[in-house]
């Protein structure tokens, strides 16, 4: 099956790569993760389409190890029984599962690689982080490591750095809080800071795009212990601001 009917027959995303219980698909933005039931969403959409190919009218189990933020794209991965999914969160628990992010932001960042190391927080009852003092109850340390891939000017609003990313930690919203701090906010990014638009805008602003794609993940497979390594490619947004191909 080519990719155009791959991710035609999936209902709007891409599968990267598909092994006995183990399904990783490419999300695309603005759609969430996880919703109640009646709300869209990536696990939704995954569950309906393994129920129409498999033939499953009943439905189907679905884990779901980890999560990408709605305004983000790529690589995520799902679990069809349960002891995989179980296997598949231990793996992330332990942060044996390598992902690497790329983000495109605004500004100059000076340093070619670095660490930033910040203490925050998810504000109560708010979609939304906030850094903190490190003394502060509800402070979390924040880990992340970068490096810069390229740097490019643009006359309508300036210089974009082009990051990849590793997080040593997980915390919510933590790529998009610790760079939008240093002035360096992620392109569509208006929750943290962004003036930049990032590919195409709606009406209803939760389906915009920010240019935050979870790039690269290796992991071992939960059954054969095999070492998977995939990699998800591009958004068309992309293409005004990089010129890595896919």
């Amino acid at each position: 099956m080519d990719e155009y009917k791959q991710w035609m027959e999936a209902g709007s995303f891409q599968i990267l790569y598909e092994e006995g219980p183990v399904l990783a698909v490419n999300k695309e933005s603005g759609i969430l993760t996880q919703a109640p039931a009646g709300i869209d969403s990536l696990e939704a959409r995954v569950k309906a389409f393994l129920i129409r190919r498999e033939n499953k009218p009943g439905g189907c189990y679905l884990g779901i190890p980890h999560r990408l933020d709605r305004p983000a794209s790529g690589a995520i991965l799902f679990a069809k029984h349960v002891r995989a999914a179980h296997r598949l969160s231990e793996q992330f628990r332990i942060r044996t599962v390598e992902k690497k992010y790329w983000a495109l932001v605004a500004g100059h960042v000076p340093e070619d690689e670095g660490e930033w190391i910040d203490y925050m927080r998810k504000i109560p009852g708010r979609a939304e982080a906030e850094l903190i003092p490190p003394i502060h109850p509800d402070a979390r340390e924040a880990v992340l490591r970068f490096r810069v891939i390229g740097r490019l000017t643009f006359p309508d609003f300036g210089e974009v750095t082009h990051l990849e990313v590793e997080l040593g930690t997980g915390r919510t919203h933590q790529i998009r809080l610790q760079s939008s701090s240093r002035g360096f906010p992620i392109l569509g990014d208006a929750q943290y800071g962004s003036t930049v638009p990032f590919g195409e805008q709606f009406e209803d602003e939760r389906l915009n795009a920010i240019a935050l794609h979870s790039r690269k993940m290796s992991f071992d497979h939960p059954m054969t212990r095999q070492r998977v390594s995939l990699t998800a490619p591009l958004p068309a947004p992309w293409r005004a601001f990089c010129a890595v191909d896919g």
